[in-house]
């Protein structure tokens, strides 16, 4: 199964405490929208720069937030490898999510483009950046789950 497989697969699956280790432990991880990254504004809906506080956000959700039941189901296109070397590759996934709230009802809740840049670290390859850039420059602010 390839990396963004079973990335979309641990979040899918509601496996959430799986999420931060497809990272590496200095990671940049970022959800924004298509003008933002246009303009080279570094802001973002969710932004984070270490595994520690990707797992503090799995912590937050599963602890403290309160948020309506809901889950995902990721669609993902083929990753275009932009350029790549032994120990290093940036590639560009295009993804579609559909939201499923508990009653049933089922979105589409975000499109867009996965900006990635993986890293060889031992024998696996991880995440060093992932910026989620959205197609819409609508936030749903029910963003809970990492997309």
């Amino acid at each position: 199964m390839g990396v963004n497989a079973a990335y979309a697969d641990a979040i899918d699956s509601d496996r959430l405490e799986d999420w931060p280790a497809f990272f590496t432990e200095r990671c940049h991880y970022r959800v924004t929208h298509i003008e933002n990254e246009q303009e080279g504004l570094p802001a973002g809906v969710v932004w984070a720069d270490s595994r520690a506080m990707l797992a503090d956000r799995v912590a937050a959700l599963r602890e403290a937030n309160v948020y309506e039941r809901q889950r995902y189901r990721h669609l993902l296109g083929t990753p275009l490898l932009l350029s790549q070397s032994a120990t290093e590759a940036v590639a560009r996934t295009p993804f579609m999510v559909a939201r499923i709230m508990h009653e049933g009802q089922t979105q589409l809740f975000a499109s867009g483009v996965y900006q990635d840049r993986f890293v060889v670290e031992g024998d696996r390859l991880l995440l060093a950046e992932r910026v989620a850039v959205c197609d819409s420059t609508v936030t749903d602010t029910l963003m809970a789950l990492p997309l």
